[in-house]
């Protein structure tokens, strides 16, 4: 039966026998493996390829009786699943969103409808289960059309909370959700989860722009090679760490006390604050013209390059919408290219600049 996943993934405990042939069975526990997994994928490590085969899965001992819950093949939202579950007997539907989570895939359509609709049919499921119900995350729904999935497979789609630590009781409450199980939170934490992976893409960058930065200062600086390299190269990569930190760190951890609705905006006052402190620290013994000149640069390069990754968290976001994010790029965009690009052009004429002017 192809629609079965394989017995030999490192987290399946067993199996267990249906008409339909043997059903990989896991636990809620974790093992070593699920903890490592999970952290290097908030890295961003194998991020892509942390996946589970799609297809039916025990939790437990279920039987006919027992419910079905789906969720993406994700191998993040397959563990907080069943991790949310220990006592409990189920059986679980994972779905092929191409390695996606439930939220993002509903909105790029990999876990809709018609995956759903074909998985129940090649996991066998009708004959597996004597009801005809399938839980859904609450947060699929965007992608799935529940009157199509009763039409099309006979299952009648119930969709569940928000998250998985609430599914037993919206079990045991007779499949009822209560407000609070329908209000998606967005607290210090978790944006702090979220916070790594956006921080390893800015970094990756940060490599390739680093040494160009130390290479130029070398080349166009007032002095030698080496002390070019150590007075202006050091610190123009200093500065493009700082707004890293601003950008990608400190606005998503402080992101509902910043002022201004647009991402970018939000980004300015711990931009301005981080840039300011950078340039204390280099200039607290006074200041030249050609210093005012470099202070100019950097604090533009900074706020620019802060506001285009703080802009990009919107993509972790859960108070963003697609519409808004055009919007805002296409205001935003001009300004951190335009402010980059003057930025550097100034800091290139301040190395260019008689130092004793």
């Amino acid at each position: 039966m192809t629609g079965l996943p394989r017995l030999d993934q490192p987290f399946v405990i067993g199996s267990v026998e249906t008409s339909e042939g043997r059903v990989p069975q896991v636990s809620a526990s974790w093992i070593k493996a699920d903890y490592l997994g999970t952290f290097k994928a908030r890295w961003g490590i194998g991020r892509m390829r942390y996946t589970v085969d799609p297809g039916l899965y025990a939790l437990g001992r279920p039987d006919e009786r027992s419910p079905v819950l789906a969720t993406a093949n994700y191998k993040m939202s397959f563990d907080r699943l069943r991790k949310a579950l220990p006592g409990r007997n189920a059986w679980i539907l994972v779905l092929d969103t191409k390695g996606i989570n439930v939220w993002c895939a509903a909105g790029k359509g990999t876990f809709g409808t018609g995956e759903l609709v074909a998985r129940i049919a090649s996991s066998g499921l009708e004959r597996v289960v004597s009801h005809r119900e399938v839980i859904l995350p609450q947060l699929s729904a965007p992608g799935v059309a529940a009157h199509q999935v009763r039409k099309l497979s006979g299952f009648k789609a119930i969709f569940g909370p928000i998250r998985a630590e609430d599914l037993s009781a919206f079990m045991d409450g007779g499949m009822k959700a209560t407000a609070e199980m329908r209000s998606k939170t967005f607290t210090t934490w978790e944006r702090f989860v979220l916070i790594p992976v956006e921080l390893v893409g800015a970094l990756k960058a940060a490599l390739v722009i680093a040494p160009i930065l130390l290479i130029l200062s070398a080349l166009l600086g007032p002095s030698g090679f080496w002390p070019n390299v150590l007075h202006q190269g050091l610190f123009a990569v200093q500065a493009l760490f700082t707004a890293i930190l601003a950008g990608a760190v400190l606005t998503p951890l402080l992101l509902p006390w910043l002022p201004g609705r647009a991402f970018s905006l939000k980004s300015f006052g711990p931009a301005l604050l981080c840039a300011l402190l950078l340039l204390f620290l280099r200039w607290q013994n006074g200041l030249k013209a050609v210093s005012l000149l470099e202070m100019t640069a950097w604090v533009l390069v900074i706020l620019s390059a802060a506001a285009y990754l703080s802009m990009n968290f919107t993509g972790s976001s859960t108070y963003t919408s697609l519409s808004g994010v055009k919007k805002e790029m296409r205001w935003s965009l001009p300004f951190q290219i335009g402010g980059g690009v003057v930025g550097l052009a100034l800091w290139v004429c301040s190395m260019l600049v008689d130092q004793g002017v």
